[in-house]
This record gives C-alpha cells, structure tokens and sequence, in this order.
C-alpha cells in the first residue's frame, strides 16, 4: 500500500501537458495584450491610408 501511495506522488505523466497547458495560456495572454496595445494604432493606420486613397470608410 505504501508502495502505490508514493508511485502516486512520484509519476509524471501528466507533467508534459500542463507545460504545454502553461505555454498556450501565456501566448495567449501576450496576445490578447499586444491587440490591446497596437489595436487602435492599427486601426488609424488603416484609416489614414483610407482616406488617403481617397476611399469610403467602413461602416
């Protein structure tokens, strides 16, 4: 018995899927974060490049 409570402690075999788990969340995240920053810059580039064409903005 005690044997198989410390071989429950001790494996890792779920350990490689939280780490990619961990990895995707904090891209995740960056991303969300850098949309944030640079989306209304983006979205004043377009525009000014719109109007510069002489375009219609989208509504």
């Amino acid at each position: 018995m005690k044997k198989l409570v410390k071989d429950f402690f001790v494996q890792e075999d779920g350990q490689g899927m939280v780490e990619y788990g961990l990895i995707i969340a904090l891209i995740a995240v960056v991303a969300i974060v850098a949309v944030r920053l640079l989306g209304n810059k983006t979205s004043e580039t377009f525009e000014a490049a719109t109007d510069a064409l002489g375009g219609e903005a989208a509504v």
